[in-house]
């Protein structure tokens, strides 16, 4: 086994160590375990007939029963069975975007590090137009002209909310970039693409795991927001298009609770799961930050 593979190995060993001694981290885990089952398990315990309208059986806005644990909808659809499936529609959409994000925000931070002169300044200058422009504002026009559906969604999300990632990741990058090491590399003739993926890279990747982790509750929270918007899929029951309609349908004046808390409820879980995990990363990777 290389020196490095040993290296890689201790690393994880002591990561899974720290982790597990953390118990906000492990609380947040189990929650997001629970989310992550309903998610894979909902295609294959609810056949997707059962969220069709035409074949309800439940009344309109029926409150919460034993035939329907958490009520019904406006068209007489199971609300737990909406709610599974939303899990997986958010989900998908809120670890996609964020995938998305993540790598624009990585390559563009560790260029805009690395490299000087006007490449590197245009870089910044591309950032802080992102971090300028409202995200809200730029995301309802981009979502309007794309179309609504979920794929739009993922896009949308994942091109407009890079930015922050992008100065995190330069502002290691520069700190990185003046140690000794890299200047060797740098003596014996190692061109801009060897440093930045075998120097630059490996060092930035655990800040880039633990930004990650936090992102994904970010996102979560965006496609909820632009979803009740309506610029969502109108035919995925996710979160977001779950509120859109409890607020479309009257619910709310009818006093329908049981339409709009356990989707509100299930989004604040999941960003608070993904919120604990990701500070409780953040303590472990880098002790001195998170101080």
């Amino acid at each position: 086994m290389s020196v490095a593979s040993q290296r890689r190995r201790m690393a994880f060993a002591r990561f899974s160590t720290g982790f597990r001694h953390d118990r906000a981290g492990m609380a947040g885990l189990a929650i997001l375990a629970v989310f992550v089952a309903t998610a894979i398990l909902a295609p294959i315990l609810i056949p997707e007939s059962a969220l069709d309208v035409t074949k309800a059986t439940g009344g309109r806005l029926d409150s919460p029963s034993w035939s329907y644990p958490l009520g019904t909808d406006e068209s007489g659809r199971s609300m737990l069975l909406l709610l599974a499936w939303g899990t997986r529609i958010s989900l998908t959409v809120g670890l996609a975007a964020t995938v998305i994000s993540v790598v624009i925000g990585t390559l563009f931070g560790i260029m805009a590090g690395h490299f000087r002169g006007f490449g590197g300044h245009a870089l910044v200058g591309v950032t802080d137009w992102f971090l300028v422009i409202p995200f809200l504002p730029l995301a309802i026009v981009l979502a309007t002209v794309l179309g609504p559906s979920t794929m739009n969604l993922i896009i949308v999300i994942g091109i407009t909310s890079w930015a922050g990632t992008a100065r995190l990741i330069r502002a290691q990058t520069l700190s990185i970039e003046g140690r000794p090491y890299l200047e060797r590399s740098r003596a014996l003739g190692a061109g801009n693409w060897h440093q930045m993926t075998r120097h630059v890279l490996p060092n930035v990747f655990p800040l880039v795991l633990a930004n990650t982790t936090l992102t994904v509750a970010i996102v979560i929270l965006s496609e909820t927001t632009l979803s009740f918007l309506g610029l969502g899929d109108p035919l995925a029951p996710s979160w977001g298009s779950l509120l859109d309609r409890a607020f479309s349908s009257g619910a709310v004046s009818s006093g329908a609770w049981w339409y709009v808390l356990p989707p509100g409820i299930c989004v604040v879980l999941v960003v608070l799961a993904f919120t604990l995990v990701g500070r409780a990363t953040e303590r472990i990777v880098d002790p001195g930050r998170a101080s």
